[in-house]
């Protein structure tokens, strides 16, 4: 062992220290990334982006289908390709969901809307297999470690629920697995729960804690496939390791969560997860946390930070204003409480038809009072909602405004920041809302280019400064309207001041408390530099918006 003399050996201490402290004040520095301010990307794997021709058709899926209600190309390496042109770092995204990926079942069925298949992911087959219609296990770790690079997350689609439709190809699954009647009519709990959500779509008994066998149609494709020695070990380790029955809502946490301790993901928004006993979603993010933790200790050098798994519950007509509670008439649940960290709102679209100080106000004091410690996710339009708040897409840029500026998270669902059309002609039902993303409209039509750049600038800055979508809201001023948004997490604060409905050419706007007289300000929305001068700041530029954010 070498012996340094003690001068030495204080001065490389002092070094040690000195980078050390550095190093601290730098991380201190950088924005960190806050689930509750997200800005998500909402998109349909099959209707984004097709970035592999040679998978569009598989296991003859070749009969005609109702207007877009068959398989249009989409796929992982769609959404890869976008990440890698930067489409989402423009546009402000920090987390990306897309629809379920595992494999679906083969044919397609008639629900009265024309002949469909499972293009939208929500009809499983197997769950332990991705569907080669949107591409392989490899696309899928590629699309993972493209988007953590860019500091993006990835939400998975989770559906527990259900299996898909029962066709002459596709068998339905064992009774002691699924039941198949009735359909609920949701006046009750039990009549959201212990039923099918439509007719022909068999629902997993996620009440019971019954052990039961595997299907013998998943053994049979497993040892087809060659992979049925491996599965059963895993699942015997899986149900050594938690204690829990083999009853089937096990089974498919089991598999679910594979794709977190495999790939890394960061979330899962569950699908109907009102139509199951509430207790399986508690032990899914615990079983979601010890995935999350296990990828993290595999893979020390990939890790993002600190977060933990992040959950998202679809209750549906869930709404901010019930806090905590989702009441079936006879019974309340909280949700929250029983393993998310967020639901769905589906409250904001008619929120939003009010003005911006209504809104904000609302869900600052909502989120920071009843929902403290949880968030709720805002959106306009969606997969499945067939009342979106701007169906024609005449009010694009009030759309933007509205939900990106808005407390809790902001779910942009593709084509809402490039007006696709949410009204196709010839289609029924929800088929109206999942047109191919339009991309020759971004190319080409300066409207669709404007009304881009609207949202990217909106974007950015929610996803530079936490405060917008995860901190505490105030009114500066009525008239002209101002507010200001606060944001601080251990030793990192964030403030920002915004102007919205000003006058074109100078105006000024105060920036009340927020930032002191002589403070270098920008405006991220012109690029426009101005200093405080009496709590105030002149701003020339041709936009009624100004974001107001420290000069860097």
């Amino acid at each position: 062992m070498k012996r340094y003399s003690i001068p030495l050996l204080l001065l490389t201490m002092t070094i040690l220290s000195s980078c050390s402290s550095t190093k601290t004040v730098a991380e201190s520095n950088k924005t960190p990334f806050v689930w509750e301010g997200a800005n998500v990307y909402f998109l349909m794997t099959d209707r984004f982006n097709n970035g592999d021709i040679s998978n569009d058709i598989n296991y003859n899926r070749t009969k005609t289908t109702g207007k877009l209600r068959g398989f249009e190309g989409g796929d992982i390496k769609g959404i890869s390709q976008k990440i890698d042109e930067g489409y989402f770092d423009k546009l402000g995204i920090n987390a990306i969901w897309f629809t379920p990926i595992v494999e679906q079942i083969h044919d397609g069925v008639d629900e009265g809307t024309g002949l469909s298949y499972a293009f939208h992911g929500y009809w499983a087959k197997d769950w332990t297999a991705l569907d080669p219609n949107f591409g392989t296990k490899e696309d899928l770790a590629a699309l993972v470690q493209k988007a953590h690079a860019h500091g993006i997350r990835i939400i998975l689609d989770g559906v527990i629920n259900h299996t898909g439709p029962v066709t002459p190809i596709d068998t339905v699954w064992p009774n002691d697995w699924v039941r198949t009647g009735p359909t609920c009519d949701y006046k009750s709990f039990e009549n959201t729960t212990a039923c099918t959500l439509v007719a022909n779509l068999p629902d997993i008994k996620t009440e019971s804690n019954q052990a039961v066998a595997l299907p013998p149609h998943l053994i049979e494709k497993w040892k087809k496939e060659g992979r049925y020695e491996q599965e059963m070990k895993e699942l015997d380790a899986f149900f050594a390791r938690t204690g829990y029955p083999r009853a089937p809502k096990y089974y498919i946490i089991k598999w679910l969560t594979d794709y977190i301790t495999e790939y890394g993901i960061d979330g899962y928004r569950g699908d109907t997860v009102k139509h199951t006993d509430e207790t399986v979603w508690a032990d899914f993010k615990t079983q979601c946390d010890y995935a999350f933790e296990t990828w993290k200790k595999n893979n020390p050098t990939k890790v993002l930070d600190n977060n933990s798994f992040y959950t998202i519950a679809e209750v549906y007509n869930y709404g901010i204003s019930g806090g905590q509670d989702f009441d079936f008439g006879d019974k309340k649940v909280n949700y929250f409480t029983n393993g998310f960290n967020n639901m769905i709102n589906f409250e904001f679209k008619w929120d939003a038809q009010k003005d911006y100080e209504f809104i904000f106000s609302k869900y600052s004091t909502k989120l920071n009072n009843d929902l403290k410690g949880f968030s709720v996710l805002n959106y306009m339009s969606s997969h499945d909602d067939g009342v979106p708040f701007d169906a024609k897409r005449t009010k694009n840029k009030e759309t933007g405004t509205k939900l990106l500026l808005s407390p809790g998270i902001s779910q942009v669902y593709y084509g809402d920041e490039s007006a696709r059309s949410l009204v196709i002609e010839g289609t029924q039902g929800d088929a109206t809302l999942r047109s191919f993303m339009n991309w020759d409209a971004i190319k080409s039509n300066p409207e669709t280019q404007k009304t881009l750049l609207h949202w990217q600038k909106l974007g950015q800055f929610r996803r530079n400064h936490p405060s917008v979508g995860a901190g505490i809201h105030k009114q500066i001023s009525a008239q002209p309207y101002t507010f200001s948004r606060t944001f601080s997490k251990g030793d990192y604060t964030d403030s920002v001041v915004v102007g919205l409905d000003l006058k074109i050419g100078t105006k000024e706007i105060s920036v009340g408390t927020i930032f002191a007289n002589g403070t270098s300000l920008k405006d991220a929305y012109s690029g426009k530099e101005a200093t405080v001068v009496n709590g105030k700041v002149n701003i020339d530029s041709e936009f009624d918006i100004v974001l107001l954010e420290l000069k860097k």
